[in-house]
């Protein structure tokens, strides 16, 4: 067998297994990661702390006053390349945020060592039930850190790598992001159907392992919980 065709069978095993996950949730690899202890997480201009936060405990992260560093919380001693991450999050604009703050809140996979590049998936919870309607169609985006940024996709490829869904600040809401070589799927509130698709993932398929990471935007305050990882190894 050639060794495209072995790279073609590896890849058609991956999103089997990965469909199965979707339609039972369950995974081999299966491993819920406590957020219960700052001292697991690497942290990259975030600050954090472990509160009780809508009847749960939970993680809070804010913004750590100019810094240069995205805004991510590295998962110590997680990897993975393809997989399931699973988790509860809650995003709204902290206390004295700027206007134009949106509560961004998600999820970072692919992570480098030194957390200089990956890819990641967040919410604007202010936008889901905003009144303009092109706000609104940016409820959800995909960028790639750092040669990616949301700006940069939405010029260059408009409506592509962003949609709606329905969200509201400051309340709980469930994320999946499901990924297979150079492609991810995010599913918000429990949906059996995808809310968002990328297919061509910046990073590239052959980016190997990477951490993951729980990330926030400027002037955010946000909240994490029951987070669970799935790794296709």
């Amino acid at each position: 067998m050639r060794w495209v065709d072995l790279m073609t069978t590896r890849s058609l095993s991956q999103n089997f297994i990965l469909l199965l996950l979707s339609a039972s949730g369950v995974c081999a690899a299966q491993r819920p990661i406590p957020l219960d202890k700052t001292d697991r997480l690497d942290l990259r201009g975030v600050k954090a702390e472990i509160v009780e936060y809508r009847g749960r405990t939970a993680l809070k992260l804010t913004e750590e006053p100019q810094s240069n560093d995205p805004g991510v919380a590295v998962l110590k001693n997680v990897t993975m390349r393809d997989g399931t991450i699973e988790v509860d999050v809650s995003g709204r604009p902290a206390a004295g945020a700027m206007e134009g703050a949106r509560g961004f809140v998600g999820v970072a996979f692919r992570v480098s060592p030194d957390a200089k590049r990956f890819e990641y998936i967040y919410l604007r919870p202010t936008n889901g039930r905003a009144e303009d309607q092109v706000r609104r169609n940016h409820s959800v985006q995909y960028s790639s850190h750092p040669d990616y940024p949301w700006h940069r996709l939405r010029q260059e490829e408009p409506g592509k790598y962003e949609t709606y869904v329905d969200l509201e600040a400051g309340v709980w809401t469930k994320m999946r992001i499901v990924v297979s070589g150079g492609t991810a799927k995010l599913y918000v509130h429990g949906s059996a159907q995808p809310t968002l698709v990328v297919n061509d993932l910046k990073l590239g398929s052959g980016s190997g392992d990477g951490g993951i990471a729980l990330g926030i935007g400027p002037g955010t305050e946000a909240h994490f919980a029951n987070l669970v990882i799935s790794a296709i190894e």
